[in-house]
């Protein structure tokens, strides 16, 4: 007999079903036993009696958590019983059989609650019983469907969805890379993408005008709570376009998919800030739009900022860029005066980012497609031409071969969601994030390697501390 979902039950009364999932709760009333069995999809109400002799007995063992499988009759239950808080509550079960598949430890906390008030560190060792929890549950499932509509526009756009490598280079890109040490050319290292930020330009460059990926993103930067060191993102890149039609795009994405996923926003287009706007009216460049009735029933506020500084002085006094050094001058103005080196902190880039609710949803640009103006972006960064070449050589390379002017936008869904489901924490949307110190979930990573891997690797670790040597 094939297996059938709780959720389709209410269309087999009178029929004889095969169940399958966890047990949620145990009621024993003396005799009859009632228990909720929970599975993808949703719960439903299980009854054995004294009838069904070994059912009855095997059901009196049963706990919470227990994995069991189980067939029986649909049967509608009585006026009275039905229960309108539950999907299902219009039916049970009348149990005939029943298999214990598997037994279960009493879980280390809750999972029937929220679970805000629970450890962090504990949450995430056992992140596969915290997920069990309806409401991340309800978040994954969510954020699934988000990204099947965020697919199912850019599709219906010309969009070729098209990976990129995980094994890369480190380049500058505004945060520190993972590095992964190569086995085969001792002393060189491949660094993670923090995002596929040239690759995406190289397809510009190999003919592919409409580019799309759900990116994973790599970047060793101080975890906050709507950051973490992986992160993913709808990676978008086109060719032959301006700033509006890139924007208009992630816009009428944007509002597909949220709408899609049952959300309601505020302002249709979105409200388009400048930069300077922004900081005069709001201090910063983030910001949220909505009123206090808005915020009670969870509306989503997008506006887009644009015309920013393309340059701001680092810690040490020199130039680096506030967003991508791969971006373009807002226009051929602002490009003749990064090619004369003058007036550095008056070059306006062609960026754009969308914020919601007060988060920074996505973000991106035109992008440069000329040889010298890349040049001029990190001759202005200080870069000596023997480092331009060593570094990007392999950009001003491609970009010799005939490189259509492009642009894109990277949209990190995952804050996207944090502002609609009301989550505070980026973890809250994710299925095993790390914790706030950067420990991964369940497994007791980073770790150290052994002496034989060290060894394969031609590595050696040097005076660690004794924090570094307990794994902490």
């Amino acid at each position: 007999m094939q297996r059938t979902l709780s959720s389709e039950t209410l269309s087999q009364v009178g029929k004889t079903v095969k169940l399958a999932g966890w047990i949620q709760t145990r009621r024993d009333h003396g005799k009859i036993i009632f228990f909720d069995l929970r599975d993808s999809g949703g719960i439903l109400q299980l009854v054995c009696t004294p009838q069904e002799k070994e059912v009855y007995e095997l059901a009196q063992t049963l706990r919470s958590e227990w994995v069991v499988e189980v067939e029986g009759e649909v049967k509608e239950r009585p006026d009275a019983m039905k229960n309108a808080e539950l999907a299902t509550g219009n039916v049970e079960v009348g149990v005939k059989k029943l298999v214990v598949l598997s037994e279960a430890k009493t879980p280390p906390f809750p999972i029937d609650t929220p679970g805000y008030d629970i450890d962090e560190e504990t949450r995430l060792k056992y992140r596969y019983l915290d997920l069990r929890r309806p409401r991340l549950q309800k978040n994954l499932k969510l954020r699934s469907e988000y990204v099947k509509a965020v697919r199912e526009y850019l599709f219906s756009k010309g969009f070729l969805e098209i990976e990129t490598p995980l094994l890369t280079k480190s380049t500058p890109e505004g945060s520190r890379d993972f590095v992964v040490p190569s086995r085969a050319q001792p002393g060189k290292f491949y660094a993670l993408p923090q995002s596929p930020q040239q690759y995406k330009q190289l397809l510009m460059v190999a003919g592919f005008e409409k580019y799309f990926q759900i990116a994973r993103a790599l970047r060793d930067e101080d975890p906050r709570a709507d950051r973490g060191f992986e992160h993913s993102q709808v990676d978008l890149e086109m060719s032959f376009v301006g700033m509006e039609d890139v924007m208009n795009v992630v816009e009428e994405m944007t509002v597909f998919a949220v709408e899609k996923i049952g959300g309601n926003i505020a302002k249709k287009p979105f409200p388009v800030f400048t930069y300077e706007e922004a900081m005069k009216q709001f201090g910063a460049d983030k910001f949220d739009l909505r009123t206090e009735q808005e915020k009670k029933e969870g509306i989503l506020s997008f506006a887009w900022v644009v015309s920013f500084p393309f340059f701001e002085k680092d810690k040490t006094g020199k130039w680096t860029f506030t967003h991508n050094p791969f971006s373009a001058p807002l226009n051929e103005e602002h490009e003749a005066m990064l090619l004369k080196g003058k007036d550095i902190e008056k070059i306006i880039t062609s960026q754009y980012d969308l914020v919601c609710n007060g988060l920074e949803v996505a973000g991106g640009s035109l992008r440069t497609h000329k040889p010298n103006v890349l040049r001029a972006v990190f001759k202005t960064m200080g870069y000596k031409e023997q480092e331009i070449e060593e570094q990007f050589g392999h950009m001003l390379e491609a970009f010799s071969h005939g490189a259509p002017p492009h642009g894109g936008c990277a949209q990190g869904f995952e804050r996207l969601l944090m502002a609609f489901l009301g989550e505070e924490y980026l973890r809250e949307v994710q299925a095993f994030p790390q914790t706030g110190q950067g420990r991964t979930s369940v497994m007791d990573a980073p770790s150290e390697l052994s002496e034989a891997q060290l060894k394969e690797l031609h590595l050696k670790v040097q005076n660690p501390s004794t924090k570094l040597r307990a794994g902490k």
